[in-house]
């Protein structure tokens, strides 16, 4: 089986992404992943409904721990330990958030994972500028 053009090149950009990029591309991903969970308050279907929140919810989440797990704790200093905070702050939220259908909660870690990713994607730029 011959894998796709899209694909093979999403694998390429993947390894040769910075740690940088990649942790920009895993906001993003989460970002993505919560905007499509609120669009399942908008359907009438109850199955549908529940499963599109769930769904998406939880895979916003694997993201987050993973972000979590990665962090560099001895590294890190108090950035990876107000990072850690937040994540764990963000996945309690979306559990809870999740298992009552609020869409309030949802938003709120949309909207604090967009603050991160522009500081993130600001360390991109310095980065590149550096290079």
């Amino acid at each position: 089986m011959i894998p796709s053009p899209a694909k093979t090149y999403k694998t390429i950009s993947l390894q040769t992404a910075s740690q940088v990029e990649l942790v920009i591309r895993m906001y993003e991903g989460a970002i993505r992943f919560l905007e499509k969970a609120k669009l399942g308050f908008d359907y009438e279907d109850p199955i549908e409904k529940i499963e599109t929140i769930h769904n998406n919810v939880l895979r916003a989440q694997e993201i987050i721990n993973e972000l979590n797990m990665t962090l560099d704790m001895e590294r890190g200093g108090d950035t990876a330990i107000q990072l850690r905070d937040l994540y764990n702050y963000f996945d309690n939220r979306l559990f809870d958030c999740n298992m009552r259908k609020e869409m309030s909660g949802i938003q709120e870690v949309i909207d604090r994972l967009g603050s991160l990713l522009e500081a993130w994607e600001e360390v991109g730029q310095d980065q590149t500028a550096l290079t």
